[in-house]
């Protein structure tokens, strides 16, 4: 098998460090609102490498985090009135739902950064102890202080986004430095801010940053050296160059993973899909639309390290492509003699998900086998041993090939149309009208769900 590793640019042969076990860690989400389909792209992805390597006889340790405290949480629970802590559980209780839906199984460990603090703590400790942190001065009525890393200390700093710290620094902002020794040091722990959650530390009352909770949480359940680091491109810089600076400082194994596989980012036009952009398909609604494995043949029809354009043309052709192939498994074989020999079909899909987990050759090989299902079933010949392997085939892909009693998807444009169309109606205070069209969707058994995002909609039932 081999793999992109981003560490060194190349496809390299993969080869976990302990025999047949694989220690995997992936980037999870920060729940502070609606997950989208650029989420149930990247961890698809993930799922499919974890279900092949164990499908090939590897034991993988799956870990997978909630950044359950960020800037963007605590705005929104400032905005609602709420706790962090409620918001957090909500959404990530929404995406466990959603990613279930999606066939995505379950990492074997959860962390959630809130209850790693003691953790997180010990390794700053380390790494002032060891010279590539410090404290910065004390801020605000409580005395409490930043603590910074010390980039200029890891002299490889830059390896994976593959930067040197002389062109970071030409494009860095340099003032104020905010008790920086350098523009690019970066935040380890953060003094708490009036009305913000916080924590004790020894450096006052605070809380982590970003990059600090996923080493500590790494370092904690797979300890100082893993085979396997996921996530998004987007998080090659700084996230995952922050990652590999100060868990290789914190415990002078070289290197953090082994293998660093980034997947490409779903696109809405020519923009990737973000929360924070505010262009996002929410992955509920797609899943109580299309099905989920509508969305993953879509997603793993591409090359995962390619960018991925959402359209209704593309998801509707996801959803017949999934239909195809539950239906040449779903027929009885009643035929006998001049049976398929499987055995191909299985060389070809291990030969495509061996070169780079190629799951777009991989699906071509399940439609292959599917026609050729049919063509000889419509014959008169068994099929029961290639519809066997179809459907072991498929699973290894994450497809359940199970009916799914979805809304017409033709319809969904018509639907997104008359939505914006009850939009503009209630803007213009046109509310009879408005709700007229709620009220007839409602008849056709399409609900609408109105919420601080705007709104959005799934069949009834």
């Amino acid at each position: 098998m081999r793999l992109h590793n981003t560490l060194s640019g190349r496809v390299e042969e993969f080869t976990p460090r302990n025999d047949n076990q694989v220690l995997m860690y992936v980037c999870g989400i920060t729940p502070y609102a609606d997950s989208h389909l650029g989420h149930a792209m990247s961890y698809i992805i993930f799922d499919t490498l974890r279900r092949y390597l164990e499908y090939r006889g590897y034991e993988v340790k799956h870990v997978q985090n909630y950044t359950d405290i960020d800037d963007k949480l605590i705005a929104r629970a400032e905005a609602e009135g709420r706790t962090v802590e409620a918001i957090a559980d909500e959404y990530s209780a929404d995406f466990s739902k959603s990613i279930a839906d999606l066939n995505v199984l379950p990492a074997h460990i959860y962390p959630r950064a809130t209850q790693e603090i003691p953790a997180i703590v010990e390794m700053i400790e380390g790494l002032i102890d060891k010279g590539y942190a410090y404290v910065g001065p004390p801020k605000g009525a409580h005395e409490a202080s930043d603590v910074y890393f010390r980039v200029e200390k890891k002299s490889d700093y830059g390896k994976l986004a593959k930067r040197s710290l002389d062109s970071m620094l030409s494009g860095a902002r340099i003032e104020p430095l905010e008790g920086k020794e350098n523009p690019m040091d970066f935040t380890l722990w953060k003094s708490a801010k009036p009305g913000e959650p916080s924590w004790s530390s020894p450096w006052g009352e605070g809380r982590p940053g970003w990059h600090i909770e996923c080493s500590a949480m790494s370092y904690r359940h797979l300890g100082a050296q893993i085979d396997i680091h996921g996530g998004g491109m987007d998080l090659v810089f700084p996230h995952h160059e922050n990652e590999i600076a100060q868990t290789e400082a914190f415990t002078g194994e070289v290197p953090f993973a082994t293998y660093w596989i980034h997947n490409g980012l779903m696109q809405l036009g020519d923009q990737k899909m973000s929360k924070s952009l505010g262009n996002l398909i929410n992955m509920r609604q797609a899943i109580d639309t299309y099905g989920g494995d509508a969305i993953r043949v879509f997603v793993l029809s591409s090359g995962y390290r390619s960018p991925l354009t959402y359209s209704v043309e593309a998801i509707a052709a996801g959803k017949t492509g999934a239909e195809r192939l539950r239906n040449a498994v779903e027929t009885p074989d009643a035929g006998s003699g001049d049976p398929i020999d499987p055995e191909p079909y299985k060389e070809r899909f291990l030969a495509a998900m061996d070169d780079d987990l190629n799951t777009s050759q991989a699906i071509g090989v399940l439609f292959d086998l599917a026609r050729d299902i049919n063509r000889k079933r419509d014959a008169g010949h068994a099929v029961g041993g290639a519809q066997a392997m179809l459907r072991e085939l498929a699973g290894v892909l994450g497809l359940r090939l199970e009916a799914s009693a979805n809304v017409n998807i033709g319809a969904a444009p018509f639907i997104e149309l008359l939505i914006s169309l009850r939009k503009e109606l209630r803007e213009a205070k046109q509310y009879q009208l408005a709700d007229r069209i709620r009220d007839g969707l409602t008849d056709l058994d399409i609900v609408l769900e109105d919420g601080p995002g705007g709104t959005t909609w799934k069949p009834k039932g």
